[in-house]
């Protein structure tokens, strides 16, 4: 599998429309799940908040409340006050008691679609679901296969070209002299940000197999060697010194809420006074209801790793938590991405 980097300069259509697509996916197998586990009939005889939820249908109630964040996206229930309702369209065509219940039509689907038992067993059990690909455990380890990290680096590649050539746009990361990308796989973040800004230079920080993987990306890239690679294992060892900016994209979606604080500390730890930390992620609204796309891609993250898609107000408290200061958040243009900047005071 060859090392192919972007021309990121000839992009000039953004990738909705494939992520769209692709997390069309998740859509209906987490509607057909609610209709079997009750989560419909629930709320249709009252509204109820997640935790009362998740008690009376016996699941877990961190992956219930990504379940739910799915749900409200597409239309099938709403959240006033906290408390989850059926909508209109749930209490007539998905209501066993309603003659219009499309149930017989959804029946079938259960059985023969492998996505609808793992958000089943997902749902209640709240860890990731077996048989779906991943590498989050390779990751805690810190170690990984090297074909298996080849093929990672591959994939992450292919879904960040458009949101890294969007990211590396922003005029946030001028003045940006050294910057320590963390987990960044292929390091074509590292990389379109090398060929926006010429004073930029870039260390890819990964465990020792994606290290390998990521190389030949880098050095195909033509950049005079300011995009390199440094095996750590951001969990067990201290983060490298001397870069003003960390830059972390798709990786606080991975881990719980304990292992986002972890990392949020160990960045400020590593910073100097005045570095900065920058999330690159698809923002989750603040009442957790969409939108649709992000919560779709939360699904996805529910079934393979340890995490979720996270609102503006949670990575602010995970920040805030380890010392950051001057939270906010901006659109990049890149699709459905945003980046989350704060600051290590000084």
């Amino acid at each position: 599998m060859s090392a192919a980097v972007p021309d990121f300069a000839a992009l000039l259509t953004d990738d909705r429309t494939i992520w769209d697509n692709w997390l069309a996916a998740y859509r209906l197998p987490v509607m057909t799940v609610a209709d079997e586990v009750g989560i419909f009939t629930a709320l249709i005889e009252a509204p109820l908040e997640t935790e009362a939820l998740a008690a009376r249908l016996g699941v877990d109630a961190r992956a219930l409340s990504i379940h739910l964040g799915l749900l409200a996206a597409t239309g099938f229930v709403e959240r006033r006050e906290g408390r989850w309702r059926a909508t209109p369209v749930t209490r007539t065509y998905l209501n066993p008691a309603d003659p219009a219940y499309w149930g017989p039509l959804l029946w079938g689907y259960r059985a023969s679609q492998p996505l609808h038992a793992q958000l089943m067993d997902t749902l209640k059990s709240g860890d990731k679901a077996e048989g779906h690909a991943s590498a989050v455990q390779e990751w805690e380890r810190g170690e990984m296969p090297a074909d298996l990290a080849v093929r990672i680096a591959a994939f992450m590649n292919s879904h960040s070209v458009w949101s890294s050539a969007a990211a590396a746009r922003q005029p946030l990361f001028s003045g940006v002299q050294s910057l320590l990308d963390v987990g960044g796989g292929s390091g074509i973040f590292s990389i379109a940000l090398a060929k926006a800004w010429p004073e930029l230079r870039a260390t890819v920080m990964e465990i020792p197999a994606m290290c390998a993987a990521a190389q030949p990306y880098a050095d195909s890239a033509g950049l005079d060697g300011r995009v390199v690679t440094q095996a750590v294992d951001m969990f067990r060892e201290d983060w490298p010194i001397g870069h003003d900016t960390h830059f972390l994209s798709n990786i606080f979606h991975d881990w719980s809420n304990a292992t986002c604080r972890l990392l949020a500390a160990k960045s400020f730890a590593a910073l100097p006074p005045g570095g900065r930390i920058i999330l690159h992620e698809m923002l989750m609204d603040d009442d957790g209801c969409g939108p649709a796309a992000t919560a779709a891609f939360s699904i996805l993250m529910l079934l393979g790793t340890r995490g979720r898609q996270y609102s503006l107000p949670e990575l602010r408290g995970f920040l805030e938590g380890a010392g950051f200061t001057s939270v906010e958040a901006q659109q990049t243009g890149g699709g459905y991405y945003a980046l989350v900047t704060a600051v290590k005071p000084g």
